[in-house]
């Protein structure tokens, strides 16, 4: 089977933004209410924003946008939505649109691309931190509020804020095993029925592990995944407080995190 062929625009029409609109409102399970309107989209397009669009074989597949950032002499982007329709003619769609943006950003002369994400969907964790190989700036708490689309709805939005330095490399995946075997400490692991075991040991290296796929844990068992918000916003969120940083993720659902600050 021939690998699929991805054509990779940026939008400006107003038909390809209503049909971008009407995809992100379908990804993130709210038809009829686009997460963000074909206005708004055209309107940053119009001002010279970063509103991208993917094709798979003439059908739109997925998109990305963003919209500049931050004081005059630390422009970034603001990557705030993406979105890829389900399927496997769509595998690597994500990461083709990242490198796009990447390219897109780097002509224009910016150097630094931002986005938030749930600290529990455990494959953004490794795409961002790993393949990508940006890293984890900050832990926000409930920064959107209470989220009402279909994927999120009910969940305080805790995020992290995503910060890509565009010349940097891909990450490494980090080994738990030899981590441990080193003394590094799980601070929330998931237990043998799913729930979030936590300790308040302490090490240099910290890890943090998050249950397999928090959306379906969310439609079967709601108050096991606010269970799992309040304790990774425990254990990830505290330990970014205390100056520990964000240094890996593993596909299997661990984050990695290591101090320079001497324990005592």
């Amino acid at each position: 089977m021939r690998p699929p062929v991805f054509l990779i625009t940026e939008l400006t029409d107003v038909d390809d933004l209503h049909e971008l609109a009407e995809l992100f409102a379908a990804v993130w399970g709210r038809p009829g209410e686009a997460p963000i309107s074909s206005d708004v989209l055209k309107a940053l397009a119009h001002s010279g924003n970063y509103v991208s669009g993917a094709f798979v074989e003439g059908r739109l597949a997925g998109g990305l946008v963003g919209w500049f950032g931050g004081v005059p002499h630390e422009l970034h982007l603001h990557s705030h939505i993406l979105g890829v329709v389900p399927g496997s003619e769509a595998h690597g769609l994500g990461f083709e649109l990242k490198q796009h943006q990447r390219r897109w950003c780097l002509e224009r002369g910016v150097r630094v691309i931002e986005w938030t994400t749930d600290p529990l969907v455990r494959r953004n964790a490794y795409f961002n931190l790993t393949k990508l190989g940006a890293r984890a700036s900050r832990y926000l708490v409930n920064v959107y509020g209470e989220m009402t689309d279909g994927i999120n709805a009910g969940e305080e939005s805790d995020r992290l804020l995503i910060t890509w330095q565009l010349e940097s490399s891909p990450g490494h995946e980090p080994e738990v095993d030899e981590l441990r075997r080193g003394g590094a400490v799980a601070v929330v692991s998931v237990g043998d029925a799913g729930e979030p075991v936590e300790s308040s040991a302490y090490a240099r290296v910290l890890l943090c592990q998050v249950p397999e796929d928090i959306v379906a844990l969310r439609r079967s068992d709601p108050p096991l995944a606010r269970e799992w918000r309040m304790a990774l916003r425990r254990a990830l969120g505290d330990a970014i407080a205390a100056g520990y940083e964000v240094t890996g993720a593993t596909r299997s659902g661990w984050y990695v995190l290591q101090t320079s600050t001497r324990l005592l």
